[in-house]
């Protein structure tokens, strides 16, 4: 089974918020209002299986250099077929097309996101006055990457990871 990995719709943010809801009941990933993923479908890839939504992800991007994987979810009955890959490896390709040098992540499944180059963080991934800056954002993710306390209480106590991209003609990637 070859899925179709291509732009959420409209249409498919139900689908969306059923694929979450099961790992999110499971703390693995964070719930949102539907309304929420209204407001982010733009953000979102979707994989497609003969017609039929089966995985999804959505690339933010945080600064003008650096984004997040968020939502990255597959059917329990796909599982293990390697859409999550898939999905990954078109986000990560997203990511280079905007010309980021760095995507974030915030994972259980370290193993998973490490064969895709992505490391744990070990202290701070941004200046000074990016940090300030990004401090101002009201976004529970954000402050996830920014290691705040105030997300603490509801840290699912997940690994914060980091992978720098190769981006063709851009400069050197930052370490």
């Amino acid at each position: 089974m070859v899925p179709l990995i291509r732009p959420a719709l409209p249409r498919d943010v139900p689908t969306i918020r059923t694929l979450v809801e099961p790992y999110a009941e499971r703390r693995i990933l964070l719930a949102k209002d539907l309304v929420g993923y209204y407001e982010g479908v733009q953000e979102f890839l979707v994989a497609e299986v003969r017609g039929e939504v089966v995985g999804c992800g959505a690339l933010h991007v945080m600064w003008e250099d650096l984004a997040e994987v968020r939502t990255l979810a597959v059917r329990a009955d796909t599982r293990g077929t390697g859409i999550g890959h898939l999905m990954l490896e078109a986000l990560l390709a997203r990511a280079v097309d905007l010309g980021l040098k760095r995507v974030f992540c915030l994972t259980f499944e370290v193993g998973f996101f490490t064969r895709h180059g992505f490391a744990p963080i070990v202290g701070e991934v941004v200046e000074q006055s990016v940090f300030h800056e990004l401090l101002l954002s009201r976004d529970d993710g954000i402050a996830e990457f920014l290691d705040l306390a105030r997300v603490k209480p509801n840290t699912l106590g997940n690994t914060r990871m980091l992978k720098v991209l190769d981006v063709p003609g851009g400069p050197a990637p930052v370490a």
